[in-house]
């Protein structure tokens, strides 16, 4: 079986998608063998990183919502997070452009350590407040991931798999994905967003059928 999944890492329904994924996974007796690949979304290509402003004012300006609404939709989002197991604290997470980030998932697919570096990349977001857009924060995951940090500053550094996510964006644009997270099932079952762990177990079930 094999199972795409669209996310951005800024996003944080795909994390909390990720977890309900794997805790369905953990009840799957042939879960070693099913291929998982993480595709590239961007929520707000146009976001420039900015380390001046909070993510509670940067949503505020892009949704129009007050700070107090989003003050009460991080505190909605935070519970979800806590039922898989996450500690969100929202507010300190960086306003941070994700196409580099993106970049560097395709290199550590080539690597044959894109599952871990997805991990890697939503802790260093959401977990420890890095900003995902900066070349140091890269080079530490990359260290973690034992890559070659020269390799990892020169794709930093280049436009090198640019295209792969832009293929991509195509790709969920030809699926009418609109928002994140969005799984897809042997190319025939659809998730969207992160829903509950049922959802998931159904899923697994049908797609190993066909």
């Amino acid at each position: 079986m094999e199972i795409e999944i669209w996310s951005d890492i800024m996003c944080p329904f795909c994390y909390i998608g990720k977890r309900r994924l794997e805790m369905a996974l953990e009840q799957f007796d042939t879960a070693e063998e099913i291929k998982i690949t993480w595709k590239s979304f961007l929520l707000n290509p146009e976001l420039k990183t900015d380390l001046s402003k909070t993510t509670m004012e940067y949503l505020a300006e892009e949704k129009g919502m007050s700070l107090e609404e989003v003050k009460q939709l991080f505190s909605q989002v935070t519970l979800m997070a806590r039922e898989v197991g996450l500690d969100y604290s929202l507010e300190k997470t960086a306003v941070a452009n994700s196409l580099n980030a993106h970049r560097f998932l395709h290199f550590a697919l080539a690597k044959g350590k894109q599952l871990e570096a997805k991990e890697l990349l939503f802790q260093s977001h959401f977990i420890e407040h890095e900003n995902i857009d900066d070349l140091e924060t890269l080079l530490k995951i990359g260290q973690r991931l034992t890559f070659n940090a020269d390799e990892v500053k020169a794709m930093f550094e280049s436009d090198a798999y640019e295209e792969a996510v832009k293929f991509d964006l195509y790709e969920a644009h030809q699926l009418g994905v609109k928002s994140v997270p969005f799984f897809v099932f042997n190319n025939a079952y659809g998730i969207p967003g992160a829903q509950p762990l049922e959802v998931f177990t159904q899923t697994l079930e049908q797609a190993s059928q066909r």
